[in-house]
């Protein structure tokens, strides 16, 4: 079975930092596009941060990374904002595909004035 699952969320003070994770299974980790969504209360889930590109809100603060040998794909998130507050989720696509194949759970960030 393929999932993911993220780690890494808590709750920070406006400036702080955090890095998410997101481990793969049951997948050939390096055949797989690996993004980060997040979803603010109340609204939609909006993309966040892919391997060539990041949502204009965190450019500048976020960076995306993965290391194929542990099948894990990362979010480094500094100087975060109250805005940033949403649960991020991770997201695999094959590269040969257009949709995204798996989701997982979510993790909470919530950042504090």
């Amino acid at each position: 079975q393929v999932q993911l699952v993220e780690s890494g969320g808590g709750l920070v003070q406006a400036g702080d930092s955090l890095r998410l994770s997101c481990a793969a299974s049951g997948l050939t980790f390096s055949a797989y596009a690996m993004d980060w969504f997040r979803q603010p209360p109340g609204k939609e889930r909006e993309f966040v941060a892919g391997s060539t590109n990041y949502a204009d809100s965190v450019k500048g603060r976020f960076t995306i990374s993965r290391d194929n040998a542990q099948a894990t794909v990362y979010l480094q998130m500094n100087d975060l904002k109250p805005e940033d507050t949403a649960v991020y989720y991770c997201a695999a696509k094959r590269r040969t595909s257009n949709y995204y194949n798996v989701w997982g759970q979510g993790t909470q960030v919530t950042v504090s004035s």
